[in-house]
């Protein structure tokens, strides 16, 4: 596992490289620490303040600890009448938390989304960008299973 400090300095000399750079600590760790965003402000040369914004703009990052395996559901219309209510129904008992949480082990956290563009087969859930389409709740255990 690499350091922040590592990863944020390979980063330095790339223009935008703050947000390359917060994608790579969150791969790493699955959420910005905030050491890490302190560390962003001084290398990139920003107001803490301004680290903090890019942070938190953009949906993609987290900046509190969540699981390493985050599973999002859309929760745009196509989705919520295809049936979305059940496919959140059924990873909240197959994963015993609830939407916005984390499992006990770290494994897995649970997030909704907007529209990530598959409305022709809905509902969809993304688990670490990877789409699955047609989702029921029957086929969650085996989803799932392919993260365990």
């Amino acid at each position: 596992m690499k350091g922040y400090k590592e990863i944020i300095a390979s980063y330095a000399n790339v223009p935008g490289g703050i947000i390359e750079a917060y994608h790579a600590i969150q791969k790493e760790f699955s959420y910005l620490p905030e050491e890490a965003i302190l560390e962003a402000a001084k290398v990139f040369n920003l107001p803490v303040s301004e680290a903090y914004g890019v942070a938190t703009f953009y949906s993609m990052f987290s900046v509190k600890p969540r699981g390493k395996n985050v599973i999002r559901i859309c929760e745009s219309a196509p989705c919520h009448v295809a049936g979305a209510a059940e496919v959140v129904a059924a990873l909240e008992r197959e994963l015993g938390i609830c939407m916005g949480e984390s499992t006990q082990d770290g494994l897995f956290a649970l997030e909704f989304t907007e529209c990530v563009g598959q409305c022709q087969a809905t509902p969809v859930i993304t688990i670490n960008g990877k789409p699955y389409l047609n989702v029921s709740p029957a086929k969650i255990p085996e989803i799932l299973a392919e993260y365990k």
